[in-house]
């Protein structure tokens, strides 16, 4: 495992002032374009190389998001976010080297928040990692100042208070940014959103390029409250349906 000791002391009015990253990636060019970039817009970051190091290091960095490969030696990405997500949560952003719809679904399955396809763009691994956490923050806030009330949508139950939800009277757990999703989609029931829409509102990302993040999310969140749920406009985007009155 590469260790970068970075002082906690340094001062910096960066926006990513303070903020730990771990970079889990086994290329030593991709980690030191990532450390280099995060770095340069204030960030402390740490690299680990493997499955069991990034975990290790995880649990005692404590980091405030994760960009977090799945192929790496030991065992992989998807193991290192179970296994990280269960300590503590944390933001995970993903690489993948296959633009591998299933790889895709499988990361946000097991807690990823967000995932980038190689080869990408440094910028934008950078603004997403700035979103994620702007995010985390907003998600921190509403805790502490929740909107009153449960809505009911037919079976579906959302608590703003607890960011909980229920289908039928059971829990279901989702993401960070799939609660965020099903709430944007919420607020104007049967409306349809377009993936640009909903691509600024949850993410603070305004670049068209990023819409199959947008579609993988959506069928990860039709998976745990039913597809049924979640009506698709083909060519312009996504609706909340709700039961007839």
């Amino acid at each position: 495992m590469e260790q970068t000791h970075t002082s906690h002391n340094t001062t910096t009015t960066a926006p990513g002032a303070q903020r730990r990253v771990l970079v889990v990636e086994d290329d030593p060019t991709i980690v030191d374009a990532i450390a280099t970039r995060l770095r340069a817009e204030g960030f402390l970051v740490q690299t680990a190389q493997d499955g069991p190091s990034a975990v290790d290091t995880a649990e005692a960095w404590q980091p405030d998001l994760l960009i977090l490969d799945i192929m790496l030696p030991g065992f992989d990405g998807l193991e290192v976010c179970r296994r990280v997500q269960a300590q503590r949560p944390v933001p995970v952003l993903m690489l993948t080297a296959r633009d591998d719809e299933t790889d895709m679904l499988v990361g946000l399955g097991v807690g990823a928040d967000d995932y980038m396809t190689k080869p990408f763009s440094i910028r934008e691994l950078a603004a997403r990692v700035h979103v994620l956490l702007r995010r985390v923050e907003r998600a921190a806030l509403a805790a502490t100042t929740p909107r009153s009330g449960i809505l009911r949508l037919g079976e579906l139950e959302i608590d703003h208070a607890q960011r909980r939800v229920r289908v039928r009277s059971e829990d279901v757990h989702l993401t960070p940014t799939e609660f965020d999703l099903l709430v944007c989609l919420a607020n104007t029931p049967r409306a349809v959103l377009s993936r640009e829409q909903l691509l600024a509102e949850v993410w603070d990302w305004a670049d068209a390029s990023g819409t199959r993040t947008v579609d993988s999310h959506i069928k990860a969140l039709r998976r745990k409250i039913g597809a049924e749920r979640i009506r698709t406009v083909h060519g312009v985007g996504y609706a909340l349906e709700t039961p007839t009155p």
